[in-house]
């Protein structure tokens, strides 16, 4: 019998073995998003250029694929990273965001899904909106609930063969068959700009740690995101401080205690 996979498990085989992960991020997420990665162990290449985004990926562990500030050349450099990543057999996120405001967006965020994405990360309206109901969503932010989303979910998984993960105050990730919910966190996190976006590229690391496991991987994402949080809001007299303390409760998240306080259940 296989041993059980819990997060505190991925997260150090992901630090014993830190992976590249292809970030095709937006302008504001770059730093950030960077910066968390290589707090959690990981190591982040921000790589769109349709010149070479598509020979990094097959190097790479897997792709994150985020459509926050979206123009043409990026699109092209993302159409060839994740055709180059599913050819190379890599594992690949998707993060749709505000992918239903525009025409240009929606059109994109088409285009990438049929290239059948391992992982899709989103709030619950952009969730909803993918599977082609009606989000209360305006530009990046959700004015749906996860729950809401959870149907919209199951859907999507099922239609594409992915993992899809919604993402707010408590966390929903199905894979269509089964489901698990993710609580914790802080209410100061939708305050620190990219966060979510950032959040995106961590699951591409644990993705590329278990690729195998593509639920088990999104849930410890999200979960040593939600312990990281709680710990940093602790002392945090706002987002300013909040920002540089969850770094640093990344940086120290212990993979025992991660497994002690993450907050999974079944869904």
């Amino acid at each position: 019998m296989r041993d059980q996979i819990t997060a505190g498990k991925l997260l150090g085989a992901m630090r014993a073995d830190p992976p590249l992960v292809q970030c095709i991020t937006n302008f504001v997420a770059m730093n950030i998003a960077a910066n968390v990665m290589l707090a959690a162990g990981a190591s982040p290449a921000m790589v769109h250029a349709e010149e070479e985004a598509g020979e990094f990926a097959a190097i790479s562990g897997a792709l994150t694929i985020n459509i926050g500030t979206l123009s043409s050349g990026w699109l092209a450099g993302m159409l060839k990273a994740a055709q180059s990543a599913n050819a190379a057999g890599k594992p690949w996120v998707l993060d749709p965001v505000a992918h239903h405001a525009t025409a240009f967006r929606r059109n994109a965020v088409a285009r990438l899904i049929e290239l059948r994405p391992t992982i899709v990360r989103g709030n619950a309206s952009e969730i909803i909106a993918l599977a082609g109901g009606a989000s209360r969503g305006q530009g990046v932010d959700s004015r749906d609930a996860v729950e809401q989303a959870e149907d919209s979910a199951r859907q999507l998984a099922e239609r594409h063969g992915c993992v899809v993960a919604v993402t707010g105050v408590t966390d929903f990730v199905t894979d269509g068959r089964q489901a698990r919910r993710v609580a914790g966190g802080s209410p100061l996190m939708p305050q620190v700009t990219a966060l979510g976006c950032s959040l995106t590229c961590l699951v591409g690391a644990f993705a590329a740690t278990a690729p195998d496991a593509a639920l088990d991987a999104t849930v410890a994402a999200l979960a040593v995101f939600a312990v990281a949080g709680e710990q940093a809001a602790k002392a945090a007299n706002g987002p300013g401080s909040f920002s540089w303390r969850f770094l640093d409760a990344l940086a120290g998240l212990d993979k025992e205690v991660l497994d002690r306080e993450a907050r999974i259940s079944a869904a």
